[in-house]
């Protein structure tokens, strides 16, 4: 069992890690009126919050660095590690081990290049293991 306190915020940050470093940065907005990023209704639609990705190099420090931290305890996949800020502080909620890469939200400021740097990693990593032996062409 996993519990959490309940810490009400405007948004959720949302900072994706790839290979122990940083990959986009993005604030999710809880849906109008409810306290999560998505409110669904009876019949499965959902309303949800606004987002606003930036650079990651402009979101707070202490959010990137938190993120690629608690990432780092995992291993070195691909992680969306999700973080409340309230007074200052920065706290991990979640760590995503298959993270939404969505067109228009995540690769709103890297664009192709996002998607570039993930197959990089994953071609590097391919080409390792051919190298020692694992993969034969």
């Amino acid at each position: 069992m996993i519990a959490q306190k309940f810490l009400p915020t405007s948004f959720d940050w949302r900072i994706g890690v790839l290979d122990g470093r940083a990959l986009f940065a993005c604030r999710y907005y809880m849906a109008p009126g409810h306290w999560q990023i998505i409110k669904q209704d009876r019949h499965g639609r959902g309303r949800y919050g606004k987002h606003e990705t930036m650079p990651v190099e402009t979101a707070p420090r202490q959010a990137v660095k938190l993120a690629v931290k608690a990432s780092n305890l995992i291993g070195n996949g691909l992680y969306g590690v999700d973080i409340k800020e309230s007074d200052g502080k920065f706290y991990v909620i979640e760590i995503n081990d298959n993270p939404n890469i969505d067109a228009g939200v995540e690769d709103m400021v890297l664009r192709d290049e996002l998607y570039r740097r993930v197959m990089e990693v994953f071609l590097k990593r391919m080409e390792e293991r051919r190298q020692a032996g694992g993969l034969s062409r």
